[in-house]
C-alpha cells in the first residue's frame, strides 16, 4: 500500500519539527518544498496527497498540476491564499487554525489602540528628532473614547473583553454576531461615525474585500483611528493614505500591508502618523507551537479518522492508505 504524502509548501516563522513528528507518526512520508514558487511546489509534491502552507497561494493551476491532492491545510486563521472554489471542484479538504493566536492578536491590537491614543508613535518619533515636546500631538482620554470592533469572532471578542474596562464606550458590528455582552451593536456606517479608534477583525472574502472603502474611509469621525492586525484588503490603502495627509483620520496602526515587505519609501509605511509591524501581532513562542501543531493534527486526524478537526471547506470522504474502520484517535496528549 502507498505509503501517503505530506509536503510544506514554505515554512516561515516556525519550527515545523513537531508538525513533521505529528505526521510521521500518522503514516505520512514528509517533504518541503526548496521554495514557495509554484514550480518548487510541484516538483516536491508531484504525488502528495496533503499541502501544508505558509503563505503560497493554491490557486487552479498548482491544483491543476498536483491531481493527487486532497487536503490543503493553512497554518493561519485566514485562508484567502487558497482558491476555494476550484478545490470544491476537485473534492478537496481545506482546513485551518482558527485559535492558535487569539490571545497574541488581540492583545496586539490592544497595545496598537493604546499607542495612537496615547501619540506615541509621533511622540518617539519626535524626541529621536530632538524635539521634547508633548503637547504638539492629541492625546486622548481613554475613558472619554469610543473604540468599534468591526468583526467579532474569536480574535474580535477578545480584543472587545480587553478593551472595555480602558475606554468609555466599545461599540461592534459583525455580519453574523450581533450579541456580545458589553459590545453595543451597529451597522457598519453608524459604527465608523461614532467612533474614535476602529480596529478590524475580520477575515479576507469577497464580501469584505475593500471593506473600508473611501466611501467608508469618509464616514469616519474626524480625527479616528484604525487598527488592522487581519488582512490588508480589508482597507483602501490609497484612500487610507490621503484620510491621513488631509488630516481626517489622525493615525493608522497596520500589522498587514498590500504587499510585505513594503518597498523601499512606501508612503504609508513612512507616513509620520503610522504605526506599522510585520506582521507579527500572532507570534510567541506559545503560539508558533501551536500553530504548527494544529495545521498538522488537521492533516493527521484527516488520514486517521476521516474528518479535520477545523474545516473551511468540506472534501471528499476518500482518505489514501485509510483502513475501512476507523483507527484510533491521535494520542494528543503526546503531541502538545
Amino acid at each position: 500500500m502507498r505509503k501517503p504524502v505530506a509536503v510544506y509548501t514554505d515554512v516561515v516563522d516556525t519550527d515545523p519539527g513537531p508538525g513533521v513528528e505529528l505526521l510521521e507518526q500518522a503514516g505520512f512520508t514528509v517533504r518541503f518544498a526548496r521554495t514557495s514558487a509554484p514550480a518548487d511546489i510541484v516538483t516536491a509534491a508531484e504525488d502528495a496527497d496533503a499541502l501544508l502552507l505558509g503563505y503560497a497561494k493554491v490557486d487552479r493551476s498548482l491544483l491543476d498540476a498536483l491531481p493527487a491532492v486532497r487536503i490543503v491545510a493553512t497554518q493561519s486563521v485566514g485562508y484567502d491564499m487558497v482558491d476555494l472554489d476550484a478545490c470544491r471542484e476537485r473534492g478537496i479538504w481545506v482546513t485551518n487554525v482558527p485559535g492558535a493566536a487569539t490571545e497574541e492578536v488581540a492583545s496586539h491590537a490592544l497595545a496598537m489602540t493604546l499607542a495612537l491614543l496615547r501619540g506615541l508613535p509621533q511622540l518617539d518619533r519626535d524626541v529621536r528628532a530632538g524635539v521634547w515636546d508633548g503637547t504638539r500631538h492629541e492625546l486622548r482620554r481613554l475613558s472619554e473614547v469610543t473604540v468599534g470592533v468591526v468583526g467579532l469572532g474569536r480574535i474580535g471578542r477578545r480584543y472587545a473583553d480587553y478593551v472595555r474596562p480602558l475606554v468609555g464606550r466599545v461599540v461592534g458590528h459583525d455580519p453574523v454576531v450581533t450579541t456580545v455582552h458589553g459590545v453595543e451593536s451597529l451597522e457598519l456606517d453608524e459604527l465608523l461615525a461614532c467612533s474614535d479608534v476602529v480596529s478590524l477583525h475580520l477575515p479576507l472574502t469577497d464580501a469584505t474585500r475593500g471593506l473600508l472603502d473611501s466611501r467608508r474611509l469618509g464616514l469616519m469621525r474626524k480625527g479616528a483611528s484604525i487598527v488592522n492586525v487581519s488582512r490588508a484588503g480589508l482597507v483602501d490603502h490609497r484612500g487610507l493614505l490621503q484620510c491621513l495627509e488631509e488630516g481626517r483620520v489622525s493615525g493608522a496602526a497596520l500589522d498587514v500591508l498590500p504587499q510585505e515587505p513594503p518597498e523601499p519609501n512606501d508612503p504609508l509605511v513612512e507616513h509620520p502618523r503610522v504605526l506599522v509591524t510585520p506582521h507579527a501581532a500572532y507570534l510567541s513562542a506559545a503560539s508558533s507551537l501551536d500553530y504548527v501543531l494544529e495545521q498538522a493534527r488537521n492533516v493527521a486526524e484527516w488520514r486517521v479518522q476521516g474528518r479535520p478537526i477545523s474545516v473551511v471547506l468540506e472534501g471528499h470522504p476518500t482518505v489514501p492508505g485509510r483502513h475501512s474502520r476507523p483507527q484510533p484517535a491521535l494520542d494528543r496528549a503526546k503531541t502538545v
